[in-house]
């Protein structure tokens, strides 16, 4: 049984000290008031003598073999507190000698960093005195950024894996300490007043429930992924229940939209198996490019004189569900809602400008009517049964508000998914994509908000099957929509390249789809029968084996081999790049033995560098 404990700092008590004052809040003179009281299966509790009580429950997850933790802290004193630091987990005297981070920027997400604690200079003093400390997150709205909130350690000595997935929309860290022996206190939860100007004030009778954290405990990286995966618990939609294929139109007509383009993709693809036609930005604001306008969500009567629901009316007719794709926290700085100050998030007593847009605080009555009428009800009136929900900046360290920076920003972004309900609650069988530049909220939180997630902003580069390899490890297969951009110049080993991705997780295609040949098409079809034949495994299969050469994600080389098993079936997923070898050659090198199989189907042909193929084995 896994068991947390818990951790909070409040304002003017005495820091650790030994050289950690603005590394870590961690032993703080805070601590020093609290007393264990009650401690049972699930819940540890602390009481301090003038009635604070920091409650920690550590319950087996109802959805995989893994452990949901919450903390919480109440004030039953008399006194008003604040909190420069609250823990969502604690687990000290790990025996660990590696630890695995997930890295993520724009279009480069999933990549894992393994380094040995000992070259992290994370080996305890002579004395036992000094800590050793390494805090890594993040801080702003995008919350997967440079990180994402996870974290492994592994010790090589017994193969254990001990693995963590924080539940967090805004800014967090993870902490690792070492002070006293060869062992790690492993810590984390939102980022504190010295990582991420987090301060929060409760008054007499007030508590405060820090972000919800999963631990498993695993024999290797896929297994306690697999299981932190697993955990979480997505809101999907009762129309999206079969693995859905989905055609986003962005890299066919690149934000310019127009009814009739619209029209020639619904008559194209309309009888091949697809669920979805999504329509991407520059749908609205007759005035110019997609990008400045964001805000401004008049449709735009040069590209759709009669409204939208002519189009959602004719993809409907074709037997698929039409969608739509805003941007609703976001004002471009040409749209006349820029100047609205009123509304918008500000900093420093001004309307927090990030690269020519503004942002509306999400908390206000106004903005949620105005969303209301914006959003909610186009969505509505014009038959949208999808939406690709984009959010394309951070807001940084904080803004303005009732508390401190990071507490108004936590505050204002979880305004932000509380419409994400609204428009779940109005509209039931709404299927909902997080975006976010591609993947900077691909974290749980947000994803058990939606339907599927934009995997990542890498459209046709060569490392796109690598980042849908990886992100396997911290998302659910089946809600990770990967790009396949087909063009009509591309050789066969490009198809299979760009569609043996999509078997990796939600098959989402776009790109000159209607100048494809009838050759092009055949591989097209043949790609959507096998991925229907294997949606299965997709959704509730579990990934032992991600298999890399590539270092460079710009300059890929050698080859990649991801297998998902479910029962007796594996699916085999092998993309080649630069300077690669075969899939056999591949399974020698790295001494892999997939026993006694027969191949049941197989898609693509890996006969070259950049080329795929996509088998279903049964042992």
């Amino acid at each position: 049984m896994v068991k947390s404990t818990a951790e909070v700092k409040l304002m003017k008590d005495e820091y650790a000290g030994f050289y950690s004052c603005g590394l870590t809040m961690l032993g703080s003179s805070t601590m020093r008031r609290f007393t264990e009281t009650e401690k049972t299966e699930n819940t540890l509790i602390l009481k301090s003598e003038d009635g604070l009580k920091l409650k920690t429950e550590t319950r087996k997850s109802p959805y995989s073999d893994s452990y949901e933790i919450q903390t919480e802290l109440i004030n039953n004193s008399e006194a008003e507190i604040t909190m420069e630091m609250i823990t969502s987990f604690l687990f000290p005297d790990i025996k660990a000698d590696k630890i695995h981070r997930i890295l993520s920027f724009w279009s480069a997400e999933g990549r894992v960093k393994t380094d040995v604690l000992a070259d992290l200079n994370m080996e305890h003093a002579w004395n036992n005195m000094a800590f050793r400390v390494e805090k890594f997150g993040n801080v702003g709205s995008m919350p997967v950024r440079k990180y994402f909130p996870f974290v492994a350690l592994e010790d090589s000595e017994t193969h254990t894996f001990f693995a963590i997935q924080l539940y967090t929309p805004a800014s967090w860290q993870i902490e690792l300490t070492v002070r006293k022996g060869d062992v790690v206190t492993l810590s984390g939860g939102i980022a504190d007043r010295d990582f991420g100007q987090w301060m929060k004030t409760l008054k007499p009778g007030e508590s405060f429930t820090a972000p919800k954290a999963v631990a498993a405990i695993g024999d290797s990286l896929e297994d306690v992924c697999d299981k932190l995966v697993k955990a979480q618990h997505p809101d999907i939609s009762p129309v999206d229940d079969r693995m859905g294929i989905v055609f986003n139109e962005y890299c066919t007509t690149w934000g310019n939209p127009d009814i009739d383009k619209l029209k020639k993709l619904a008559d194209r693809i309309a009888g091949k198996g697809i669920q979805y036609l999504v329509m991407d930005s520059g749908w609205y604001s007759d005035c110019g490019y997609w990008w400045e306008y964001r805000g401004d969500w008049s449709i735009n009567k040069k590209r759709f004189p009669n409204g939208l629901k002519e189009l959602a009316d004719y993809i409907r007719a074709k037997g698929m569900i039409p969608g739509i794709w805003f941007e609703f926290e976001t004002v471009g700085y040409k749209a006349k809602e820029f100047e609205d100050s009123e509304h918008l998030i500000k900093k420093d007593g001004v309307p927090l400008t990030i690269g020519g847009a503004r942002f509306w605080d999400m908390e206000q009555t106004w903005v949620k009517d105005y969303l209301k009428t914006s959003v909610t009800d186009r969505l509505k009136d014009d038959s949208f049964g999808y939406i690709k929900i984009d959010y394309n900046d951070t807001l940084g360290i904080g803004c303005d508000g009732e508390e401190e920076p990071g507490e108004n920003l936590r505050r204002k972004v979880l305004a932000t998914q509380d419409y994400f309900r609204t428009l779940k609650k109005e509209i039931p069988e709404l299927v909902i994509e997080n975006c976010s530049s591609g993947g900077h909220r691909l974290e749980p939180s947000f994803m058990e908000l939606a339907s599927m997630a934009s995997f990542s902003d890498a459209h046709e580069i060569a490392s796109l099957p690598i980042i849908a390899a990886n992100v396997q490890r911290v998302i659910r297969a089946e809600q990770s929509q990967i790009w396949s951009v087909l063009r009509a110049e591309d050789s066969d080993s490009r198809i299979f390249y760009s569609m043996c991705a999509t078997f990796l997780g939600r098959m989402g295609l776009s790109g000159d789809i209607y100048d494809l040949n009838d050759h092009q098409w055949e591989l097209v079809d043949d790609a959507i029968a096998f991925y229907k034949r294997v949606a299965h495994i997709i959704k509730d299969g579990k990934t032992t084996y991600i298999g890399c050469d590539a270092k460079s994600y710009n300059e890929p080389t050698g080859s990649q081999l991801v297998i998902r098993e479910l029962g007796n079936e594996s699916l085999l997923v092998f993309h080649r790049f630069a300077e690669s070898c075969s899939m056999d050659e591949y399974l020698d090198k790295h001494a892999l033995d997939l026993g006694d199989y027969e191949i049941s189907i197989r898609y693509g042909k890996a006969a070259e560098d950049f080329s795929a193929m996509a088998a279903v084995i049964t042992r």
